[in-house]
């Protein structure tokens, strides 16, 4: 139910007459394809534990059947809310000149043009199935579109049912031939409604109806126990297998006829436990992410170019610099471009013997991955520890573990019971007599496409004690026998709750003592209840504690003698917060940590995440200054769990966009002398 309210501050998003219009539409996309990985996971987890009916008591079972219900009505309620937002911003196109035609506004030209669209790169890719007894569904893979069609003949009175399956692969908006300065753009679904005639002209239809559903399938991955399948067979089977899982959601247009939702259900096979959801006329609105600027600069967010980290330069040597001092890039107000120039001198140097890295997710033609295939060419020793189970990212991974492997580089595929969500990077450099290490430990993926939108730190470092560490989770990694010693790193299933509950308790005890005891917290998610507890425990004693959580907040603040010294905002803007970051007031000698992990209980028991301190004091100036301009949003920042309507946080200052705001902190940075 948090996660929900965390969906809703995205749609708020799409509210917000302050956001350029059709980025504002392009959030109804985030809204709805979040809504998506929802029901594919968590209402599928919990639909599981409803479905166990021998195995857990009934007051559990009872439990899961109404959250079940609780998620069904909220969701509902969500989806009627971001369909009346589309009904105004569609509105508001019509006033820049931008106009969304459906199949039966065409002119001559318009519908040529669709006809001529639809036979060269439509046709091709559809999929249409006669529903009779004997008809099979097409394989589904998580969430899939379709479109319900009922036709009428002459000579029968008898209906005709038929099932489209709208293509995933291509454009969902279709761009129109313009008219001087008027834009037109058509759905696919309807420029396929425009084409019913054709499509099904052998049966000489007299009238036809086609209205949209929505086929969400559980997309959780279950492991088979044949000892004779790799690790990777059985990832790659298990993703195989999503096309037979459950279902858990149906959204149809409400004003589809009564028979043919009938007859739809049964198909689908939808059961009492699944979210039956009406709906309008339009779905799968995650397409709207890709929504076309229609060369409108003026409706998307302005221009902002990474920025260079000062005094730190991409025309020298990475690694001589960092020899000499610590540095700090936060993306995407850094350029990612320092992480790529880290791999390819590695791959370059030929005093650089091997490079370790961990990869969750790549983009699509990675940097990083063509770095590492340079190295291993050049004869460097490349292990590689890759996610097969990194959510919905199994198939691209499996194909860059190929692709990887191909080249000479060494894989390691981890514990399968431990997925790896550490973002680590490590190089051995011979150095005279010595092995230096070098390194960079990070808050997000090493993938240059998503270092665009999401705010991530990564420390680059030659901390010899850090990378030592380091260097035993690689060790770890390939022998989960050995258990990675370590002082300064906190080490996810090991000691990262330990390590934040030891510290939190020394907070306790500053405040008990008289002294200053904050704490300020930056994550994306808080559901792990120990942690909670000891948050709750921290707040009695007197502790401040600051926390920016972006998504699920299991923790509930200022409740008068309980929590009332914890705050919690979520801050939802142009960019996707994901650092994970705690600052430790220690008596004026702050402890600060970088992580790759959540407060969850599967960050901290079931992950192996690294989090890393940061000793420069500089760059830890640097995360106070970046912390304290999140914290102080004025405009973009919500109240979490403090009521049960989510609102805007307002102090009286005077605005403060914090994104916007870091931008121009970092800015200033290269231009101070």
């Amino acid at each position: 139910m948090s996660w929900l309210d965390f969906n809703r501050r995205v749609l708020q998003e799409a509210q917000d007459v302050s956001v350029p219009l059709i980025e504002r539409i392009r959030f109804i996309g985030i809204f709805s394809n979040n809504l998506d990985e929802f029901y594919k996971v968590r209402y599928a987890t919990v639909k599981r534990i409803a479905q166990m009916e021998a195995e857990l008591p009934p007051v559990e079972i009872q439990k899961a059947e109404q959250l079940l219900q609780q998620i069904t009505q909220k969701t509902r309620a969500l989806q009627d809310e971001s369909f009346t937002t589309i009904k105004q911003l569609t509105e508001e196109l019509k006033s820049e000149q931008i106009y969304v035609l459906d199949e039966h506004v065409l002119d001559a030209e318009h519908a040529s043009f669709v006809h001529n669209y639809f036979d060269e790169k439509v046709s091709p890719s559809l999929i249409t199935v006669i529903i009779s007894e004997e008809t099979r569904i097409p394989n589904t893979k998580g969430s899939d579109v379709f479109l319900g069609v009922k036709m009428t003949q002459a000579d029968t009175e008898k209906p005709l049912y038929a099932l489209i399956q709208i293509p995933t692969h291509l454009d969902r908006i279709v761009v129109l031939p313009a008219r001087g300065d008027k834009k037109y753009i058509m759905l696919l679904d309807d420029l396929i409604r425009h084409q019913m005639q054709y499509i099904f002209s052998i049966f000489s239809p007299t009238s036809f109806s086609a209205h949209m559903v929505k086929f969400t399938r559980d997309a959780e991955l279950d492991f088979d126990d044949d000892i004779n399948k790799s690790y990777v067979d059985k990832i790659a089977s298990s993703v195989r297998e999503r096309v037979d899982g459950d279902p858990v959601r149906f959204v149809y247009d409400k004003n589809i006829a009564p028979d043919t939702l009938e007859l739809l259900l049964e198909k689908f096979q939808i059961g009492s436990r699944d979210s039956i959801i009406p709906s309008g006329r339009y779905h799968n609105r995650r397409d709207y992410i890709k929504f076309p600027s229609l060369g409108r600069t003026d409706l998307i967010y302005d221009k902002k170019p990474p920025l260079p980290i000062k005094d730190f330069s991409l025309d020298h040597s990475i690694l001589t610099q960092i020899a000499q001092r610590d540095y700090l890039q936060y993306t995407p107000y850094h350029s990612f471009a320092y992480v790529i120039k880290f791999l390819r001198e590695a791959a370059l140097d030929p005093k650089v013997k091997s490079v370790f890295i961990t990869i969750y997710r790549l983009s699509n033609d990675s940097q990083v991955a063509n770095a590492l295939i340079q190295a291993a060419r050049n004869g460097k020793r490349v292990t590689v520890q890759i996610e097969l189970q990194a959510r919905f990212d199994e198939e691209s991974n499996i194909r860059y573990a190929e692709m990887l492997k191909n080249e000479g580089v060494r894989l390691v595929f981890g514990i399968p019971s431990l997925k790896v969500h550490s973002k680590i990077c490590l190089i051995q450099r011979q150095e005279d007599d010595k092995l230096m290490r070098y390194g960079f430990i990070s808050t997000g993926n090493f993938n240059e496409s998503t270092a665009r939108i999401y705010t991530d730190y990564t420390l680059f470092t030659a901390d010899q004690s850090i990378l030592k560490e380091v260097n035993r989770v690689f060790t770890f990694l390939e022998k989960s026998y050995k258990v990675p010693a370590h002082k300064h790193l906190l080490i996810s299933p090991f000691t990262t709750s330990s390590g934040l509950k030891e510290r939190i308790e020394r907070e306790i005890a500053f405040a008990k003592d008289g002294k200053n005891a904050l704490i300020r917290i930056k994550i994306n998610n808080l559901t792990n209840y120990e942690m909670v507890e000891a948050l709750y425990k921290a707040s009695q004693a007197g502790v401040q504690i600051r926390m920016i959580v972006r998504g699920i907040c299991c923790l509930v603040p200022g409740i008068k003698g309980f929590s009332e010294n914890i705050e919690v905002v979520s801050v939802v803007d142009r960019f996707l917060e994901h650092p994970r970051m705690v600052i430790f007031e220690n008596g004026g000698n702050r402890d600060i940590f970088i992580s790759s992990s959540d407060w969850m209980t599967r960050n901290l028991d079931n992950r192996v995440e690294v989090s890393c301190p940061i000793y420069d004091k500089d760059i830890q100036q640097e995360m106070i200054d970046t912390f304290e301009l999140s914290w102080n949003d004025n405009v973009k920042s919500r109240w979490v769990n403090s009521s049960e309507t989510i609102t805007y946080r307002t102090n009286g200052a005077t605005p403060l966009r914090s994104q916007e705001a870091t931008y121009a902190y970092y800015h200033n940075k290269i231009e101070a002398p």
